[in-house]
């Protein structure tokens, strides 16, 4: 296979960018993930992939559940903070505030939406897991257009 075409032709689907939440034994954490999509509308399926080193993924395992906070189109700034771990303190993660959803997990309060989601099916294929949430609630605080990949400049995949 020529490795530079399938990186690029990899690079040209379109992503946005997520905040994924997750709640077990007492520990919180949130991840920003790009490889979302939504996969059935009955039942609400959304399928999410995690990377299998993360803090995220083995909470995710372990509590069944997660959030996603949509983030909007000019929130950069909340995708780039949440690249490495930071613990949660005073109700926020590093500058940001949460709120904790009804599944555990916790939704970042800025975001203009948010899904909690069951954990229906978890694949550990590859370097990520593909993961298959249920959607149990939805939350929309405003519409916005979502924060792309395209928008922030930054590249994940291939």
């Amino acid at each position: 296979m020529d490795e530079k075409a399938k990186k690029q032709t990899l690079l040209m689907i379109p992503y946005g960018l997520q905040v994924l939440g997750a709640a077990h034994g007492g520990k919180a954490t949130v991840a920003t993930v790009n490889w979302v999509t939504q996969a059935s509308f009955n039942p609400p399926l959304v399928v999410v992939g995690i990377k299998k080193d993360s803090g995220s993924h083995a909470m995710v395992k372990d509590s069944k559940a997660f959030a996603l906070s949509m983030l909007g189109s000019g929130q950069k700034g909340i995708a780039g903070a949440f690249f490495r771990h930071v613990e949660p303190k005073d109700g926020k993660f590093g500058d940001f505030a949460y709120e904790t959803g009804k599944n555990g997990a916790p939704i970042v309060s800025d975001a203009p939406a948010a899904v909690e989601c069951e954990v229906v099916g978890f694949y550990e294929l590859g370097d990520h897991s593909v993961v298959v949430g249920k959607v149990t609630e939805a939350h929309l605080k405003r519409d916005a257009e979502p924060l792309t990949m395209k928008e922030t400049g930054w590249n994940y995949g291939g």
